[in-house]
């Protein structure tokens, strides 16, 4: 095959189990965050997760894809967005009398809505943690970086 013709990413077969399961991998990950208070998970893991659906995207079918679904650009919007909503919500405490004060109302325990700000917290942790492991990641392949196998 002439290299003008060849297409970038890997074989058709790690293409197409990758766009069989990038959605369910994403999927997974947004559960992760939104039911971190009720089951082991949060906003860390979570947030690794779904950045690892768009690494996967682009080991399977290269840089410009995956840059195309989540920019280098979008990727910095989202990490600051993170970190600027995280402030907010730990701010917004200082108000009532201290730092990450409880302001919104529990519920009932077990529900999906009982846990006041955790949620919002992972939210947030989530966005900072996804979008700065993608970054990092394109800034590795922008690099040239590589591992050398011994």
């Amino acid at each position: 095959m002439n290299k003008k013709t060849e297409q970038p990413g890997m074989t058709l077969i790690v293409k197409t189990i990758t766009r069989l399961t990038v959605g369910l991998i994403l999927l997974y990950g947004i559960y992760i965050v939104t039911h971190g208070h009720l089951s082991p998970g949060g906003g860390f893991p979570g947030g690794v997760i779904i950045a690892l659906s768009f690494i996967h995207l682009m080991l399977a079918f290269g840089k410009d894809l995956a840059l195309r679904k989540l920019s280098r650009g979008a990727a910095a919007f989202f990490e600051s967005f993170g970190a600027i909503m995280f402030l907010t919500i730990g701010l917004l405490g200082v108000v009532g009398g201290y730092f990450f004060l409880n302001f919104v109302l529990k519920g009932r325990p077990f529900n999906l809505f009982s846990a006041g700000i955790i949620p919002l917290c992972n939210i947030a942790i989530c966005l900072k943690v996804g979008a700065g492991l993608f970054a990092v990641f394109v800034a590795l392949i922008f690099l040239k970086i590589t591992v050398k196998r011994e």
